[in-house]
Order: structure tokens, then C-alpha cells, then sequence
């Protein structure tokens, strides 16, 4: 997957962890697509993959996907990347617990100094 593809596989299954979506969270993944899609890639489709795989194998898609964002990724991108992560887990005002673990996942894979 190249970065914005990764990233945006990453957040959507951020916003699908917990079993509800919201509007919030999805105008921060919109947000994500208008920052990124610039290319020919078809946002529909890659939802259509990410659907295709296996909640028991989010984990595995989702480390795939961080694995591909930060080899093509500056720090600066990781960063930004991460704000929008933290934002689709609390735009619903709850952490579940697998979000938690999701996010920590990312953040500790990253070596990430971040502050809320």
C-alpha cells in the first residue's frame, strides 16, 4: 500500500474497532481523503478491502498498513497522521478498549513523543 492508501485502510479500521461509526469520526477520515487522494485512487474500492477483511485480522491489516505508511512517510506525516488517529478515536467521546489498544499500537511502533 502506499502512505495515503495505508492511512486511510488505518483510520477506517480505527473508526470500525468498537462496532459504531459516527459522523465525526467519518469527517475526520473525509478529511484525511481530501489531504491525500490527490492521485487516481478510488477511496470506494479501498473500503471494499478493508470490508473484505476479517475482524479476527484488523490487527494484521492494521500492522500491515502502519508498516507501509511509516517506510513512506516523514516524521512530520507520522505526526500529522497520528492527530487525526487520536481524533477518530475520540470524536464519538468514548475509548473502547480495543481502540486503546489500536492507538497504543501505533503510537509505541512509531516511537511517537505525542501530547493531547
Amino acid at each position: 500500500m502506499n502512505k495515503a492508501v495505508a492511512g486511510y485502510h488505518m483510520l477506517t479500521i480505527l473508526s470500525a474497532i468498537d462496532g459504531n461509526s459516527n459522523l465525526q469520526e467519518d469527517k475526520v477520515v473525509l478529511q484525511y481523503i481530501k489531504e491525500n487522494f490527490k492521485e487516481a485512487i478510488n477511496p470506494a474500492k479501498e473500503l471494499n478491502v478493508i470490508q473484505s477483511v476479517a475482524r479476527i485480522d484488523y490487527p494484521i491489516h492494521f500492522n500491515n498498513a502502519m508498516n507501509d505508511f511509516y517506510m513512506d512517510s516523514t516524521a512530520a506525516e507520522r505526526t500529522h497522521f497520528l492527530d487525526l488517529a487520536v481524533k477518530v478515536v475520540i470524536a464519538d467521546h468514548e475509548v473502547s478498549h480495543f481502540e486503546n489498544l489500536f492507538l497504543n499500537e501505533l503510537f509505541n511502533a512509531w516511537e511517537a513523543n505525542y501530547t493531547l
